[in-house]
């Protein structure tokens, strides 16, 4: 007997526990509510824990070959496209025959897809030992398929079972990725829409660049006068690339994403200011810095990079917006060559005091 599945309409969702024979469960979410739960008091962790099984975190591994480490936490940069995410779900590999073989003794349990969760050893022995078939919910065609069963486990084979993987779970476009555990033989990737490429690697890494913190020198620094520009600027040395690998275990893929510092660009906080230039975006130079220091005797000139204040401050600074563009790059195991993704910006705000003063001595 195998796990039921559930058709679920376009128009709603629905959520449905099904109560099998001798003591097992099979538990299904439609997308927007995925509310069902284990019967665990263990948080999944998208690996084996314990006896149970959980298909949230990647097994992805990340490395950062430049600009410093970033630990796989969630990056800081904003991409400049609105509508660009990083991707939803991906199959990966997950057992070998041997591995899921003694996953199953050991009586485990969890999610054998994404939103597809058997609890109970008859579940997994009928399917992937005793060759029964299975339902496999398709969202694209949102109807049931049928999972062809395995025999002894695939035993013998040189391969892995592969499985689901969603950062999110509860993103709606996790389901795309709905496929109950699969074979895929060694050296191959699964004929899937959703299979993981080199450019899905460098999305995923996108996704964890941490940029440094946009620290802008200003001239002066916290505190302006009207009408005697403010000078702005970005060492050399304070931004560098940084630089984000990308692993998929037991398969050739990998991907380096690289985010470079291009612009910086200024908001004052007031309309009652200029930006030099008149746009506000500051370009790296040739040296990779941004702007030019002050250097005593420039008080009264224009700066390449900076601010104009036009009216004093009254007890309440205004909010110095500073933005950093990086452009982002990457090239992998596809060996095409270097390609593009969008830019990102990463900001900053500070507090900016301006006095009423006409002249001053700097």
């Amino acid at each position: 007997m195998t796990s039921p599945r559930h058709t679920f309409g376009w128009a709603a969702a629905l959520s449905v526990t099904a109560v099998l024979w001798s003591g097992t469960f099979a538990y299904a979410a439609g997308p927007g509510d995925n509310t069902t739960q284990p019967p665990s008091s263990e948080k999944p962790s998208g690996n084996v824990s314990g006896n149970e099984l959980s298909a949230g975190t990647s097994s992805i591994q990340l490395s950062y070959p430049k600009g410093g480490k970033g630990g796989g936490k969630k990056g800081n940069l904003a991409p400049i496209d609105p509508n660009w995410k990083p991707p939803a779900c991906w199959y990966e590999p997950a057992f070998t025959s041997k591995e899921l073989k003694d996953f199953v003794d050991k009586d485990g349990g969890g999610d054998v897809g994404i939103h597809e969760q058997w609890f109970g050893k008859e579940l997994w022995t009928d399917h992937y030992r005793d060759g029964k078939p299975a339902d496999n919910f398709d969202l694209h065609e949102a109807s049931n398929s049928s999972a062809e069963g395995y025999k002894d486990y695939n035993e013998g084979e040189m391969g892995r079972f592969w499985r689901g993987v969603a950062p999110d779970e509860s993103d709606p476009k996790s389901w795309d990725c709905g496929r109950l555990m699969f074979w895929v033989d060694a050296g191959q990737i699964p004929d899937d829409p959703h299979a993981p490429t080199p450019k899905m690697l460098a999305e995923y890494a996108y996704d964890k660049v941490k940029v440094p913190d946009t620290e802008v020198e200003l001239k002066p620094a916290a505190k302006s006068t009207v009408n005697l520009p403010t000078w702005a600027w970005l060492d050399k040395g304070t931004f560098k690339d940084v630089k984000v690998r990308a692993e998929l275990p037991n398969t050739p893929l990998w991907a380096e994403t690289t985010a470079t510092p291009k612009s910086l660009h200024l908001e004052p906080g007031t309309a009652d200011a200029e930006t030099f230039p008149a746009s506000g975006e500051c370009k790296i130079n040739d040296d990779g810095s941004i702007g030019t220091p002050y250097t005593k005797g420039k008080s009264k000139q224009d700066p390449p990079c900076g601010i104009n204040y036009l009216r004093a401050t009254n007890g309440e600074p205004y909010k110095l917006k500073a933005s950093v563009t990086w452009e982002i790059s990457w090239e992998g195991s596809d060996n095409d060559g270097v390609h593009q993704l969008p830019n990102g910006t990463f900001e900053t705000t500070q507090d900016m005091d301006v006095q009423e003063i006409q002249s001053i001595n700097r």
